[in-house]
């Protein structure tokens, strides 16, 4: 699979909730301890790793999403923009990390994550 999904987020205003909610339904290992206080899921080798954190922008509730690694995000959401899609997150680099992160809005309205590491 050339751009395969790599990672999945869960995002709330109460993200310490959700870190106990899924870690007790699902036994997930999940870490916060990190600037963010963004809980980094250890699947254990089993299927995709993801993320649970709070929101960034206080007038948005939140998301579920899935990042998908490509080459080149800004190439991406051009191409993204040019076929229906819309720009939401343009590439940033997350601090002290190699890894850029961005988002865009498929046609029909879905919040998508992309990645490049």
């Amino acid at each position: 699979m050339p751009d395969p999904v790599i990672h999945f987020e869960i995002i709330s205003k109460d993200a310490d909730k959700l870190h106990s909610f899924y870690s007790e339904v699902f036994d997930w290992k999940i870490d916060a301890n990190n600037p963010m206080h963004y809980g980094i899921v250890d699947n254990g080798g089993e299927g995709i790793n993801g993320g649970i954190g709070g929101v960034m922008d206080h007038d948005y509730a939140g998301h579920v999403t899935f990042y998908i690694s490509v080459a080149d995000p800004a190439a991406t959401l051009e191409k993204i923009e040019a076929l229906g899609g819309k720009t939401l997150v343009p590439p940033d680099q997350i601090p002290g990390t190699d890894t850029v992160i961005a988002q865009f809005q498929d046609p029909a309205g879905n919040r998508i994550g992309l990645t490049k590491s």
